[in-house]
């Protein structure tokens, strides 16, 4: 590859400009852009390639940045975000995964607390066993007290998360594990299942071999107190695994990883054992160790309808000569996981883009085709990344652990990283990219794009765009019709060879999602995330089938989201049932009485301060009325006119939860306030005017701002897509684990 010297300019979507501005380029103190992406581009290869020398003094690396840079100036290879944000600037916090150890006393659960904290301040997510606490209800010796066991001390995790995520450009993440055998087990199963607590955590429960093998027998096993070792009781291994596949079924959670497995391929068992994963479960880890991911972008491998070997082979070992550097050039937020990941140096190479190179090719997602070119694929990328590392090892040594590691015991050469490779999440990377996410169907073939000035743009898959072009079929009703359904499944108006080559995910099988995901797990290091998606009409059996055959398989574990299964909660201001709080909407619109009490709250909007009253009668909430600080002006007759709306829908029996969700976080160009105390616009300081008095007048304690968020971005308020173990909203570039 020749050195163009940082000519090549990016070719970037609008929806990545979109993305690099809000989340990635340097702002200065007053919020300004003062980079552009060439420039972050530039920045990031120049910090990476400057790791060269420590190991040649005084080497020079152009050459070397002039390459990382146009890797991914090209979108040929993405970073992971931290090293994306933070490379050449003052944090200097690289790393997207951690895992922290949790011990049962209060010291080290608070250090933990700690640590985790200072983790998300730099921008990481941290994945923790909670295994090791005693359980609920446990002697605790030192105060003759008892145990209040995991899932409270999860909570405190998550309050943690939740304040420190305020003040950061990348939200905080959190994987929480428990080993099925733990006694409290059934408790953590059910934890997540009112979707108000523990919303800053993934939650995974840990299966083991044996309890597999009992669910298959339906026999009971033993729940052992990780205080003692003492077998507490005994649970029917099918009716847990039940339960997993019901919870599962109703809200996404938990997700299940499979312990024995991660153990089967650690490569340093001297070191510890595996108990944890990151937020997205693809990298195990062990305490206190952090690792570096990126991704190759499979879509721009293809050339005249073939794969270009020669060139994967060059960004491989590009790639792993650049994820090596990040690990010399990170500044960790820990001097424990600095001292574990320079012992071990996992990083974690990946793919993104699988789904174009399938359309490129001409093969349907879900062909037979598609899962044998998927072990060719990932294959030819393990073994060249472990070439690569075993050719850095001859040049700079292998990783410290590396004597009495796998590798050794199995008389194999020298290697530079104990793992290379890992699926991850690419949610928002992928979007920057252009590219479909991970190894994921196209999540939609058409779909609609809220950009900042709220105008609505319909965004096509490009490659869809030129076939239908090229062969005649495209128009802008079509393409509007498509971004109603998403899908183009039953569109006769399209050509049948197309319909069968643009499938998205909700078009495939969910054996089809397994098979897949299967097929890249045998030829990965660590692991494979992924989202099984279901329609919303799928059984628990269905359910069922798909965590079965994810263990027949040999995965390492599955997640699995059934539309619209986090969208469906509805918050009542007493407690009523679904049926009449909808009974209570096809009401007729109230009359309004003569006399009405009501409630003023001064709001702080960028246009100056809003004064909301809500008024109400016996029934409750009937209506409300705005009044600006400044009068007169667009912001307050758009106030004025949203007041009018908001009564009548009180009027007309509309839950208050529902008329903030459609307000919350609306955004303009004058906002006001930091954090937690942020007013995006007008629209979000009366939505937020009204949970203030539902909180203030208990109509509803149990209100929280992201329980009326399930299924919607909190950012634009678009759809959020399930994929890759994560939730990830296409319109903005919002992901949960970014």
């Amino acid at each position: 590859m020749e050195d163009r010297s940082f000519q090549m300019t990016p070719r970037l979507s609008k929806n990545a400009v979109t993305v690099l501005e809000r989340r990635y380029l340097k702002k200065d103190v007053n919020g300004r852009i003062i980079e552009t992406a060439s420039d972050m581009f530039r920045r990031v290869a120049e910090t990476i390639a400057g790791a060269d020398e420590n190991f040649t003094k005084g080497a020079d690396t152009s050459e070397l940045a002039g390459k990382f840079f146009d890797m991914i100036a090209s979108r040929e290879f993405m970073p992971n975000s931290p090293t994306l944000m933070n490379a050449g600037r003052e944090l200097g916090q690289l790393s997207a995964c951690f895992v922290l150890p949790v011990g049962d006393s209060m010291d080290e659960i608070f250090n933990a607390v700690k640590y985790t904290a200072l983790i998300h301040k730099s921008g990481g997510g941290t994945g923790f066993s909670f295994s090791n606490l005693r359980p609920a209800s446990d002697v605790v010796q030192s105060t003759a007290g008892i145990s209040s066991g995991p899932i409270s001390f999860m909570r405190v995790f998550d309050i943690a998360t939740e304040t420190v995520k305020q003040g950061g450009t990348r939200r905080g993440a959190n994987m929480g594990v428990l080993r099925v055998d733990h006694p409290d087990i059934l408790a953590f199963i059910q934890c997540k299942s009112n979707q108000v607590h523990l919303n800053n955590f993934n939650i995974s429960v840990g299966l083991t071999e044996a309890f597999m093998q009992a669910a298959e027998r339906n026999e009971s096993y033993d729940l052992i107190n990780p205080r003692n070792k003492e077998v507490t009781g005994r649970l029917n291994a099918r009716e847990v695994f039940d339960l997993i596949i019901k919870k599962a079924w109703e809200n996404g959670e938990p997700g299940i990883i499979f312990l024995d497995r991660l153990n089967r391929d650690n490569p340093t068992p001297h070191v510890g054992i595996i108990e944890s994963t990151n937020p997205c479960g693809e990298q195990p880890l062990l305490p206190y160790e952090s690792c570096n991911l990126g991704s190759i972008n499979l879509g721009l491998m293809v050339e005249d309808k073939k794969i270009n070997w020669t060139r994967l082979r060059e960004i491989v070992r590009l790639a792993v000569h650049f994820l090596d550097n990040v690990i010399e050039m990170n500044r960790y937020p820990l001097p424990q996981i600095a001292e574990m990941t320079y012992a071990n140096r996992k990083i974690g190479l990946g793919v993104m883009g699988w789904a174009d190179m399938l359309i490129q090719l001409g093969i349907p997602y879900n062909a037979g085709e598609s899962i044998s070119l998927g072990e060719e694929v990932m294959k030819f990328i393990n073994d060249e990344g472990h070439e690569a590392s075993r050719e850095l090892a001859r040049q700079r040594g292998p990783f410290p652990n590396f004597s009495g590691s796998v590798f050794d015991k199995q008389k194999e050469p020298p290697i530079r990283n104990a793992t290379i490779t890992t699926i991850a999440p690419t949610g928002t990377i992928s979007i920057i990219a252009n590219a479909s996410s991970g190894i994921e169907p196209i999540f939609a073939v058409s779909f609609v794009r809220q950009v900042m000035d709220n105008d609505i743009l319909i965004e096509v898959n490009p490659l869809f765009e030129k076939i239908a072009r090229d062969r005649g079929f495209y128009s802008d009703a079509l393409m509007e019709k498509i971004a109603e359904h998403g899908s183009i499944q039953g569109m006769d108006e399209i050509p049948a060879d197309v319909r069968r080559l643009f499938v998205t995910a909700h078009d495939i099988t969910t054996e089809d999602h397994i098979r897949m995901q299967a097929a890249f797990q045998k030829h990965t290091d660590n692991a494979v995330s992924k989202t099984v998606n279901f329609v919303k009409t799928a059984t628990v059996e269905d359910v069922k089938k798909v965590y079965e055959l994810a263990y027949q398989l040999n995965c390492k574990g599955v997640t699995i989201y059934r539309d619209g299964s986090r969208d469906q909660q509805v918050l009542s201001t007493a407690g009523k049932p679904k049926e009449e709080e909808e009974q209570r909407e096809q009401r007729e619109v109230r009359d309004r009485p003569m006399t009405l009490k009501g409630w003023t709250y001064r709001m702080q909007t960028g246009c100056g301060p809003l004064y909301v009253t809500i008024n109400e009668d016996r029934q409750g909430l009937f209506e409300l009325f705005t009044t600006m600080g400044k009068a007169g002006g667009c912001a307050a007759s758009q106030s004025e006119a949203i007041g009018r709306m908001v009564s009548l829908a009180w009027r007309s029996g509309v839950q208050p939860e529902k008329v903030i969700k459609q307000l919350m976080d609306i955004s303009c160009h004058s906002q006001s306030g930091f954090g937690e105390n942020r007013i995006r616009s007008c629209a979000d300081a009366v939505a937020k005017a009204i949970a203030l008095h539902l909180a203030s007048n208990g109509y509803a304690e149990k209100i929280e701002k992201k329980a009326l968020f399930k299924g919607a971005c909190p950012d634009c308020g678009g759809r959020l897509e399930h994929e890759g173990g994560c939730a990830v909203c296409h319109s903005c570039g919002y992901s949960e684990c970014a």
